[in-house]
């Protein structure tokens, strides 16, 4: 049987929680619902939801504080708010932001669950993509430092000759590099070592082999 999709409610009124919890139980969701935004954040749980459901105006921390908060420690969460007072520019903020959508209190239980359909899918999105990436990361950090230069000169189009005159080595043994480079980062043509280059931020500039987060550089 399926996992149910995860989706927290965060509201500072309890009939709206208690509400809102009835509707998506009943089409078919697992719901966690909080009085406030600091009471999410610090759930364990809060990072298995795909689609968090919040009130815009709340004591402590807004709704767009929220947003923020979420987007830096689980990117993968999908916001969509509810608000009792229209509120055109904290919606364009909200939705700059990444936020699915921005829907007024007394929501229609098709509107909300349409935007869920929608942050779901994009949660899930962002979930394939983040680990991607850490996949990438993984082999990545299995290129010695000599490796990472030769994977970053290919990248740009240099020819073996062009890359050993780079790094004063022989053809023979940037060739061999490139075949090693090629074997560890699981490509299987120079376009998926482009490719996977721009999603390591991969480029031959300056030396920064310890970044493990932010973008690689290597000279």
């Amino acid at each position: 049987m399926p996992e149910k999709e995860s989706i927290a409610i965060v509201d500072d009124d309890e009939s709206i929680r208690r509400a809102l919890t009835r509707m998506l139980t009943t089409a078919g969701f697992g719901v966690a619902a909080y009085s406030s935004a600091s009471e999410l954040l610090a759930a364990p749980e809060s990072e298995r939801a795909c689609c968090v459901i919040s009130d815009l105006r709340m004591p402590d921390i807004d709704g767009l504080q929220l947003q923020r908060q979420l987007a830096e420690h689980v990117p993968h969460v999908a916001v969509i708010f509810l608000t009792g007072h229209a509120d055109v520019s904290a919606g364009v903020r909200a939705m700059k932001l990444g936020a699915i959508d921005f829907l007024e209190k007394p929501v229609k239980r098709v509107d909300l669950l349409e935007a869920i359909r929608r942050a779901t899918q994009r949660a899930h999105r962002a979930a394939a993509e983040s680990a991607e990436l850490s996949k990438l990361r993984q082999r990545y950090e299995q290129l010695t430092p000599r490796e990472r230069e030769v994977f970053a000169l290919v990248t740009t189009g240099l020819l073996n000759k062009q890359i050993a005159a780079e790094l004063g080595a022989a053809e023979k043994t940037i060739k061999q590099h490139r075949g090693v480079v090629m074997h560890k980062m699981c490509a299987h043509s120079l376009a998926d070592l482009v490719l996977m280059a721009h999603h390591l931020g991969v480029r031959p500039s300056q030396l920064d082999l310890t970044d493990a987060k932010g973008p690689i550089r290597v000279s």
